[in-house]
């Protein structure tokens, strides 16, 4: 797993997207994305599955304002990773710590 944090860049957002983020009390939290690759299985069910385990965990773990506020994090998977399970997890959380996220 590969954790990527950039600066935000609202120019990058659709149109309504960030008109309505620039209005909204949430639009100063940091936007998460999870990427996993056809390589990490064949099956959409089970790479879907994975992303909202993902999304769910960064939701529950980021859900006090951070550091990195005005950031987007990019989670990256590797092949491999639809076997993990809780080490998956166990992963995320000492990224975020290392990316100062957690403490």
């Amino acid at each position: 797993m590969v954790l990527r944090i950039a600066d935000a860049k609202p120019q990058y957002l659709r149109a309504e997207v960030a008109a309505a983020e620039s209005h909204a009390p949430q639009s100063q939290r940091c936007r998460c994305a999870v990427v996993i690759s056809g390589k990490v299985s064949k099956r959409s069910v089970v790479r879907n599955r994975l992303r909202r385990q993902l999304h769910d965990h960064l939701r529950s773990r980021l859900e006090e304002p951070t550091t990195l506020d005005h950031h987007w994090l990019l989670l990256s998977l590797k092949p491999g990773a639809s076997e993990a399970g809780a080490p998956l997890l166990e992963e995320c959380d000492r990224l975020l710590k290392d990316a100062g996220l957690l403490s």
